[in-house]
């Protein structure tokens, strides 16, 4: 904020203050001393305005209001530049909050990292501590239930991108996940768009009409099968789902998979890293424990 615009906000806001309290005392001053039979002189509905003064617990906790605003514009920020006497912000708050959290959480942390995921994994306590973590964080792309949604993985089945060794959910939890399935109209057409995705459809055992399947899988071969292998079971190293089930990231009609061929995927999985190591620890064990449910 500039100096122009600080003074302009403490000027302002002492002159209304100033303004209203002399309204006030103004009105007080001018009022009748005591209770009246006199009217204001207009009527609506017949109902008249007696010419009353305020009454003195009213006028009195109007100063305290008052008063009350010009102590607190001392103390904490409101006037322009101005940080206050006690030098108060919101960040300072927020982290003092976090600090006796932290302070006070640590130890129950401490206790659950010093243990391997799947021990923790069968702990129902620290499931319930994972679970919240979970809601917090990551249920807003994968369901509350952890279920997933289009374009947003299933959490509690045995079908894994990436792998679903505890390590490895603790490394996508770190650093996220992009995918990276380029477009591929531009480099088959859409003959070959419609035919690799009619084969690819076959892999799991869907049929499409009206698609020429040899074509596609000669297209597939050159084309798609570097990273979701010959046999089309994919690959967790690169991310390349397995096209042989009946698990679909992003749909499996003939349409949603020409889009996928079409125009590639690239969905993007946040890094957590700000959670720290303890919490991703028990964030992990709880997604593990989804997967594991012998585990619970």
């Amino acid at each position: 904020m500039t100096n122009f615009w600080s003074g302009y906000i403490v000027i302002l806001t002492l002159t209304c203050l100033g303004l209203i309290l002399w309204l006030l005392l103004a009105t007080r001053k001018t009022q009748r001393p005591g209770p009246t039979n006199e009217t204001m002189g207009h009527s609506f509905d017949g109902i008249e305005e007696y010419d009353n003064p305020l009454p003195r617990w009213w006028f009195v906790l109007f100063i305290l209001t008052m008063v009350f605003s010009a102590v607190y514009l001392f103390l904490f920020p409101g006037l322009g530049k101005w940080p206050g006497y006690l030098n108060w912000t919101q960040e300072s708050q927020y982290e003092a909050e976090v600090a006796r959290a932290e302070e006070r959480f640590a130890p129950i942390f401490a206790k659950y990292t010093a243990m391997p995921v799947e021990d923790v994994a069968k702990v129902p306590e620290a499931v319930a501590i994972g679970q919240r973590l979970f809601a917090t964080n990551c249920s807003v792309c994968h369901g509350s239930d952890a279920r997933g949604a289009f374009g947003f993985p299933n959490l509690t089945d045995n079908d894994w991108l990436y792998g679903g060794d505890p390590e490895t959910i603790k490394t996508t939890l770190r650093g996220g996940r992009q995918a990276a399935m380029p477009a591929w109209l531009a480099v088959i057409g859409e003959d070959g768009v419609r035919n690799v995705s009619g084969y690819v459809r076959s892999l799991s055992g869907l049929e499409t009409e009206g698609v020429d399947l040899a074509a596609g899988k000669t297209t597939y071969t050159n084309t798609c099968a570097v990273c979701h292998g010959g046999d089309g079971k994919g690959n967790q190293q690169l991310g390349a789902p397995n096209l042989t089930d009946d698990i679909w990231l992003y749909g499996s009609s003939f349409l949603q998979v020409q889009q996928t061929i079409r125009y590639g995927r690239n969905g993007h999985m946040p890094s957590q890293a700000h959670l720290g190591e303890d919490k991703i620890h028990m964030l992990a064990s709880y997604v593990y424990s989804l997967s594991h449910k012998d585990a619970q």
